[in-house]
């Protein structure tokens, strides 16, 4: 940071469209005319696009910071995009450079190397994965495609089923901690938003991949640009036979995004298509090996920005999962006559977000509300129907509205973001508990041009999911009396910036009460849902990363080398009392390491070498054909060393994947083996 302060007004993104301030009756006049055409487009086309994180055209004076010093990196850890520089809260960002070098196959796979990201697959390459943030559970993290929350609230189990190639993506921003100021209150221990590319000019690109076990993949986008608009569509396709009986796996994706400047203001439309079949070997029960799952993700969106002083943004969106899930696969010989049919479940999420975002000489004021309505048709989950319809016998409904009001300030070398989120949700009887507010406050504080400190505090809240609520399977029971969660959060750290080291540190600590875990009972050796009575998180985390070629020089091979470590530590009520095996929340990952290191090898040829080491708190039941009881069993620590090898030639990039080198036995989740050594290679052409 430059000792002169900046000016937030000009950060405060005018767009690169008239910089000229328009009055508050242009701004109402223009908002009404992108709501007309924004609700016209999404019940034709039921598709959006979500407005892209743009960098941020700055105007420069004798006061402010010049361009060059600034991170033209703009995230959205609050309600308003900002740079990454002025942000008050932490946000650990994946960049494209490091996504294109990861020996990775799925999104899953590169959070994997995020030394602050727990990753519980159960089948590799994005086929199913729980992702959690700071000892917290999958279900409380947020999932965000472009600033649109896809979070299903069936369960957390699916929230990774969007329609996202690895090549589409731009950056991925991780924000930990109680975020539902910035994501929504589903956002109970972090929120992960995916920003896609945003091609300004017509091109296409084309990918191939193959390896072992039967493994294809192949991937497509195509831009085209005409007049005051932008339309991109992209395409992937990738199986596999699987590293096991029963782990095949077929995914299609489909994504279109289109942008339209309408009277110097924006309209985005996205919609896309996730559709999975797999088999689903050990997934939820060791007991049934031959379980299979198909799945079916939809989505809508369209989003509008006016420009000026008082900037109006109203965001729709819309979406749908389909799930058959089948504990025996169709085909499977000598099925129990018990079993009759698959579960089938269909579930949908409507929003309705007005942002509205006042720039004065005391800093942006966002402000608006936001409506979210989460429906859920099936044979198991809900309560029963009056009307049975097909396969669907069950349902529930219910609908969240907050109102949210923040303020960033910017005095000099001090950054502060103070606001709140107010929340109801229609499904909770008792008024004092079906609403609260839920503060959030960031401060960030630029010591040297090099050095940033930073602290937070805030409290956020998360409903039960319908299978929380409902699920009566197997050895499960779920529990329809389960409160919401509460939590309250607070965050210090020191970062450090220059052309050599990039460098954070922190330190948090977070007070749950209410948290929902499956709970395994001794009694009836059956998983219950349960709220507990309160859990206490307090870790640090570390992250470095090492300019090589700023340091060393840039004739010699190496480029740079990037480090990340995270310690975890919970105390519990109910831990202490009974020891409990837990399902979830107390299978925290207690340490875990992360280092991967680029170097040259010839001109043009690079290898990526990345190694993640972890040890996870808590235990399992170890499944043992024939015994009634499994055997309680620890998790024990694991490394895995990934490479990549690449070469480009003019428009053309060769790659070659090794992943698990050493061939490891490992489980992220209990009693699912990981796949063992896998290699894969292929190619991709673009085309300018």
């Amino acid at each position: 940071m430059n000792k002169k302060h900046v000016n937030l007004i000009k950060v405060f993104r005018f767009k690169r469209f008239s910089r000229k301030s328009y009055s508050i009756f242009n701004s109402i006049r223009k908002v009404i005319v992108i709501g007309v055409l924004s609700g016209c487009a999404l019940t034709s086309a039921h598709a959006a696009s979500v407005h892209p994180m743009e960098k941020i055209q700055i105007e420069t004076s004798p006061d402010t910071i010049p361009i060059k010093e600034l991170d033209e990196v703009v995230v959205t850890a609050s309600k308003m995009d900002i740079p990454l520089n002025l942000a008050a809260k932490q946000v650990v960002l994946i960049s494209r450079k490091e996504i294109e070098r990861a020996p990775i196959r799925g999104i899953e796979d590169l959070l994997n190397h995020v030394a602050g990201v727990d990753v519980l697959q159960r089948g590799p390459h994005g086929v199913q994965a729980d992702i959690s943030l700071r000892g917290g559970s999958f279900d409380q993290v947020a999932i965000l495609l472009n600033g649109i929350n896809l979070s299903n609230p069936q369960t957390g189990h699916y929230s990774f089923d969007i329609p996202i190639n690895l090549s589409d993506i731009e950056r991925i921003e991780i924000v930990q901690g109680p975020s539902s100021l910035a994501f929504g209150a589903s956002a109970f221990s972090g929120g992960i938003n995916i920003i896609t590319k945003k091609d300004a000019r017509s091109n296409a690109f084309a990918k191939l991949e193959a390896g072992m076990h039967g493994l294809l993949g192949a991937e497509t986008r195509g831009t085209y640009k005409t007049g005051n608009s932008v339309n991109q569509l992209s395409f992937g396709y990738k199986r596999s036979d699987g590293y096991i009986e029963n782990s095949d796996y077929k995914i299609v994706n489909l994504l279109w995004q289109s942008r339209f400047n309408v009277n110097h203001s924006l309209i985005d439309f996205q919609a896309g298509l996730n559709d999975k079949k797999y088999g689903a070997n050990t997934f939820y029960s060791a007991a049934f090996p031959n379980q299979y799952d198909e799945v079916r993700g939809i989505f809508a969106s369209v989003r509008g920005e006016t420009n000026g002083k008082l900037k109006f943004i109203p965001r729709f969106h819309w979406s749908r999962h389909y799930d058959e899930y089948h504990l025996f696969r169709p085909g499977t010989p000598g099925v129990p006559s018990w079993y009759t049919s698959p579960n089938h479940h269909r579930c949908d999420v409507f929003g309705l977000t007005l942002n509205m975002q006042y720039a004065s000489n005391w800093g942006i004021t966002s402000f608006g509300s936001e409506f979210r309505n989460e429906g859920i048709l099936s044979n198991n989950l809900g309560r029963p129907m009056r009307e049975p319809s097909g396969e669907y016998t069950r349902c529930d409904n219910r609908s969240n509205i907050s109102f949210f009001a923040d303020h960033h300030f910017v005095f000099n070398k001090l950054t502060l973001s103070i606001g709140g989120l107010y929340n109801y949700n229609t499904a909770l009887a008792d008024t004092l508990k079906s609403r609260g507010f839920y503060p959030a406050v960031n401060l960030s504080f630029h010591a040297t041009d090099e050095v940033k400190l930073f602290t937070s505090w805030s409290k956020a809240t998360r409903m039960p999911t319908f299978t929380d609520l409902y699920y009566n399977a197997g050895k499960h029971r779920g529990f329809s009396g389960l409160t919401p969660e509460y939590t309250r959060s607070a965050e210090s750290g020191i970062q450090y910036n220059n052309a050599v080291l990039t460098a954070n540190l922190n330190a948090f600590y977070t007070k749950g009460d209410n948290l929902i875990d499956w709970i395994l009972n001794p009694s009836d050796d059956l998983y219950h849902a349960r709220n507990l009575a309160s859990l206490t998180t307090c870790g640090f985390g570390l992250d470095m990363d090492i300019n090589l070629q700023q340091w060393l020089g840039a004739q010699q091979p190496l480029e740079s080398v990037k480090m990340g470590y995270q310690y975890i530590t919970q105390k519990s009520s109910d831990a202490k009392q009974n020891n409990p095996v837990s399902m979830y929340i107390f299978n925290y990952l207690r340490h875990k390491f992360t280092a991967s290191l680029q170097h040259r090898v010839i001109n043009n040829l690079t290898v990526s070498w990345n190694l993640r080491w972890q040890e996870r708190a808590g235990s399992y039941q170890k499944y043992v054909p024939g015994q009634k009881e499994g055997i309680t069993t620890a998790y024990t620590p694991f490394a895995l060393l990934d490479v990549k090898a690449s070469y480009q030639f003019q428009n053309i990039h060769f790659f070659v994947n090794a992943n698990n080198i050493f061939d490891s036995t490992h489980v992220d989740y209990g009693n699912i083996p990981q796949p063992g050594f896998w290699m894969s290679g292929g190619m991709s052409y673009a085309f300018k």
